[in-house]
This record gives structure tokens, sequence and C-alpha cells, in this order.
């Protein structure tokens, strides 16, 4: 019974990440094939086209069919994947050196920042090129192309807060009508120009490159616009697993993806003029609008797919203490992973406006998009050769047949963007060192402060065999909760409350939260509780870099395992509220520091993060010199 269930589960499943996983590489056509020709200012001639649709479907095959699919999506993490995924994986399986292990997080750090840049350039790009299609039935629209895409933006994003489980359930369906278009409207013109299909011959891609390399070389700058989510596609796995994924891809994605491209190269062979917008111009007359339609349809999938990515993405980051504490809002009570984060939401929304203002149309967007694909596969494939190395054993001669061509393939790639870079490559790079640098400085600064407040604190046992002896100590009634970071050492909080109140409480209880590098922890090894003696008590509280941490629910389990009473309106948190101050010395650049104080000022309150009621939280303040 339990097979039939999960096979009549999985054509279910299937379609579900269709609408969700390939949104991103789905919507390419869109520009992809034009701006290979535009990007070089390439003849239209049967060479050029045969050329180009060659090194489309192999890099395809070679990139997404084989390293992403195949590959890559080996390496999950208890289920999950993602750059974030994989570097928590590569350190908890590998034992490195501490410099090896600063450059690996550096490098998952590179690809997650560009992530990103992603995260804010499909959106705009993907709506724009949906949208271009009314210029081709009447120009009458021309001038309203960036107020319309602004418009569908600003509705995407309004409605984030409310979550999008129920626009979640016409993903799917859509998402294969749209497919099924796209690759209907291929397969008609490749029965008008069948000789399109000699694409499959490497010898054209050989020929093409051979013949014209410089021109070779800028046009691969535009056929990684092709293979653009590649990293969806592997950061997705956690929601639908590889089976289903792999299935979309293999029966409904890849073929209807070729269809379309080789269409769209056998209309350029029977019209040289259609280059214009060969894929609008694929699409029969009476089909235009609807195709409008459909496509805006796809690009608003695809850019919901990136928004919540990096939603996502942004919120291992907080999990995993590489990013300061963000407000989390969870928009479903069935769904873990339906979250919003509103300070993300905002700060993709406005510079997705800046973008469409800034580029105007797709085809210049394009040149900022390309560089932050490349860079972000660069990094994937540098991580997935150490982690086949390290944990899966590969031998060394393995990885390096593995690794070679792909890297070979991958700085192919990154240098032909880099001639983008003046033109508009500026952008992800930009965006990508903001993020790097402000996940950065928040490891080194969390790092520099906690060695701060170990090296000031005094030893737990130490303290409470020093309360045991005295007979001045007063206890009042009720039960406090310290969370602290250091669970050996006295919470500053702790010793505040003494300093000024003169009291401790009857009982006293350190807990500690401890993030694991696996997306979620089991319940029944959420907690480990010890006695330390009969008025206080350590808590350990264990989460994955998924799981959205509850205090008070998992103390009261905790604290039943150890048959303590726990009455929430008797017990008050205690947490400290630490000011950081600026100091001359050794640690951070003084710039790094002021950015660290300043994200450090903006974090969400601890009791909203960690479900604390408000009510039942007491803040005592210190003063840290960084």
């Amino acid at each position: 019974m339990q097979s039939t269930a999960k096979k009549a589960a999985l054509p279910v499943i299937t379609l579900a990440a269709l609408g969700v996983v390939f949104g991103d590489i789905g919507t390419s056509p869109l520009y992809a094939l034009r701006q290979c020709f535009q990007t070089a200012h390439l003849a239209i001639t049967e060479a050029s086209v045969l050329g180009i649709l060659s090194l489309i479907f192999w890099c395809i095959m070679l990139t997404i069919s084989f390293k992403y699919i195949t590959i890559i999506m080996r390496a999950d993490n208890n289920g999950e994947g993602g750059i974030m995924s994989l570097l928590a994986l590569i350190l908890r399986a590998t034992k490195i050196g501490e410099k090896k292990r600063l450059y690996i997080i550096a490098l998952g750090f590179i690809g997650a920042s560009l992530f990103f840049g992603d995260g804010i350039i499909t959106p705009a790009i993907s709506v724009l090129s949906a949208i271009e299609g009314l210029s081709i039935a009447t120009p009458m629209f021309n001038d309203w192309l960036e107020p319309l895409a602004i418009g569908i933006l600003a509705g995407l994003f309004f409605v984030q807060r409310h979550g999008t489980a129920t626009m979640g359930k016409f993903f799917g369906p859509l998402t294969l009508l749209w497919f099924s278009s796209i690759g209907a409207a291929g397969l008609w013109s490749i029965l008008q120009t069948p000789q399109v299909l000699h694409m499959i011959n490497p010898y054209w891609a050989y020929h093409f490159v051979a013949d014209q390399p410089y021109l070779a070389f800028l046009t691969m700058g535009a056929v990684i616009l092709t293979m653009t989510g590649g990293e969806a596609i592997y950061a997705d796995m956690g929601h639908f697993g590889r089976l289903p994924i792999r299935l979309a891809w293999f029966i409904v994605v890849l073929p209807c993806l070729l269809l379309n491209y080789a269409g769209q190269g056998a209309l350029l062979l029977r019209d040289a003029s259609a280059i214009a917008n060969p894929f609008y111009m694929l699409v029969p007359e009476w089909a235009l609008y609807p195709m409008i339609g459909l496509a805006t349809a796809a690009a608003v999938i695809a850019s919901q797919a990136v928004i919540t990515g990096v939603f996502s993405m942004t919120n291992q980051a907080i999990q995993l203490r590489y990013l300061p504490r963000l407000t989390v809002h969870h928009t479903s009570d069935v769904e873990q992973g339906q979250i919003y984060l509103p300070f993300i939401n905002w700060v993709l929304f406005i510079s997705v406006v800046i973008l469409i203002l800034l580029f105007e149309n797709s085809a210049n967007l394009a040149s900022a998009y390309g560089v932050a694909v490349t860079m972000t596969m660069l990094c994937g494939t540098i991580l997935i050769s150490v982690l086949a190395y390290s944990y899966w054993k590969w031998p060394l001669w393995k990885v390096i047949v593995f690794a070679t061509p792909f890297l070979l393939l991958d700085f192919v790639f990154v240098a032909s963007t880099s001639v983008k870079i003046i033109s508009g490559g500026w952008v992800p790079i930009l965006i990508g060192a903001v993020a790097y640098t402000l996940l950065m400085t928040w490891k080194d600064g969390r790092e520099i402060v906690l060695k701060r407040l170990s090296s000031d604190a005094l030893p737990m046992s130490l303290f409470i065999k020093s309360i045991g002896y005295s007979n001045e100590t007063q206890f009042v009634p009720g039960t406090a909760v310290f969370l602290t970071g250091t669970p050996d050492l006295v919470p500053h909080a702790m010793l505040h409350n003494i300093k000024h109140n003169k009291v401790l409480h009857e009982m006293n209880i350190m807990v500690t939260v401890i993030t694991q590098d696996i997306p979620y922890v089991d319940d029944n090894a959420r907690f480990m509780t010890e006695k330390m003696s009969e008025r206080f008590y350590r808590v350990s509280l264990y989460y994955g870099f998924k799981d959205q941490p509850n205090i008070p629910n998992a103390l009261q389990q905790a604290l039943a395992q150890v048959n303590l009473e726990y009455d929430l309106m008797q017990i008050s948190f205690f947490i400290s509220r630490d000011r950081l101050i600026h100091s001359v010395g050794d640690g951070l650049a003084p710039w790094r520091e002021k950015l660290f104080i300043s994200m450090q000022r903006n974090t969400s309150p601890v009791s909203d993060f960690y479900k604390i009621p408000p009510n039942r939280v007491v803040e005592l303040g210190s003063q840290i010199e960084i």
C-alpha cells in the first residue's frame, strides 16, 4: 500500500516541481537566442545558426543534464540542496584545517551572494522580456513596457506577505501549459525547416568555434543565458526530492526547451529579419496575445521561485549565524518552508525597480544577467569537486576527470561574460560584493564578540560553588531562564541581575540554542538537559538550519523530561542586550566595525525570533568594546 501511495503521488509532486523549480530556465527562450546573435553582431547564416544552436544543445546537456541533474543533486544534506546547504555539508563532513575552512566558507559566501544578485535580476529580465511581445503586436505599447513591468512586479511583491500557497496550486499546470506551448511552437517551425536538427551534431559547434574563435568567445556570454536557473534546480531539491525534479526535466522541460530553441533557429534560417524577436515571431498571429499572457504568467512564476529561494537562503544564513536576526513570518500552518521576510522583500522590490528604470529593456539586462550565473556555476563546480574528493572519497584522478572540463567551460563563461562588466555586468558584481561584505562582517564580528565575552566571564561551575558557600544570596520564587551562547560561562544577564537586584530565582535554567549543519533536527533529538545543582540546570536546544526555533515549546518538553514544573506565567526570560562600542586595536577594520555595530543594533528582538512572549522577557544591558 505504501509503494502504491508513493506512485500515485509522484505525478502530483513532479507537476508541483515543474511549477517551482524550472520557472527561471523556462523563460530563457524569451531572450536567450536573440541575445546570442546580438552580443557578437553575428550575421544570420546556416553556419552561425547551427553553430550557436549546437553550442546551446551541448552546453545544456553537459551543464544542466549531467553536472546539475546527475552529479550535483547527489550532494544532498539530509535531502536539502542549495549552495548554503552544500557549504554546511562540506564543513560537517570533511576534516579540514582552519585556513582551508575559511577559503571554503568564502567560496560558499561568494556563490550565495551572487544568488542574491540573481534574485534581483531574474524578476526584472523575465517580466520585461515577456511583455516586450506587446511591441511586436502593436507599437502603441512601446512607451508603456516599463510601467507595466513595474506594476506586475509590484503586485507580486505585495502579495508575498500573504503567502503563495493559493497561487502555488496553479503554478504546476500553468508551467506545464507554458512548456507545452513553446515546445509545440518550436516543433511546428522545425517541421517547416527540418535541417535545423543538424544542431545535435557537435561538428557545427566545433566548426563555429574554429572558424570564428573571437565571435564564438563573445557568444558564449549569451549562451549561458539558456542555463539560468541551474542553481535553483539544486536549491529546490529539498522541497520535492531528486526523482520528481529529474522526471520533470527529462520528460517535459528539456525536450520543450530544445524544441523551442531549434524552432527559433529554423525561423531564422527562413527569415533573418526575425532576429528582432524570434520567440514571438515564431508564434502565429492569432496566438500572439495569448502567448504574451502565458509568458507573463511564466515570468511571474519564475520570479516567485527566485524570491522564495532568496527568502529561504537568507533564513538559512540567519540560522547558521552568518547574518543577523531578521523578522521572519510563517505564511502557512502546513508548509514549514513557506516564509516571508519583510525587509528582504522590500529590498528586492526597490532593487528590481531601479534595475528596470536603469536598463529599460531585456536586451540591456541580459548583459548584467550572465555574470551572476557564470560565477555562481563556477563556485558550485569547485565546491562539488571538494565534496567529491573529501566526502564521497572519489580518487583524485576521477575528480580531475570530472572537474576539468566543467572548470574549463565555467572559466570560458566567466571570461566571456566579463567582457560585459562595463555595459551592465557590474550590477551583479556590486550586489554580490555588498552581500559578501555583510556575510563576512557579521561572521567575523560575532567571533570577536564571543571572544570578548568569554575573556571577561566567570566559569559556571565556580559560580555555583561560590553561591553554595555564601549565605548572603537571596532567592526569590519562580524560574529564571537565561539565554546564553556560552553554556560553560555565567551569562552576563545573570551577573547583572545579582549586581543590581541582589537576588537569584529559586530555579535557574541556562538555555543554549545550537544550530547544526543539517536542515532539520528530529523532535526526539531536540534537547539535552543537564542538572548542575538543585537550583541550576543547563538545557541545550538543537535546531537545523531550516528549522524555526520556538524556545517556550522546546523548553516545556525539556523540563518535562527531568520532572520540573513548567508554568510560563512563572518564568522570566533574561536576555543580555549587548551594546557594542567601537575601539581602536586588533580586530575588524574601523569601517567594518561600524558596519557590524549597525547590523547588530538593527537585528530583530530575540523574543520575536525565538517565539518568546514579550511580557515574559527581561532585558539587561552591557557594553562590549570590539
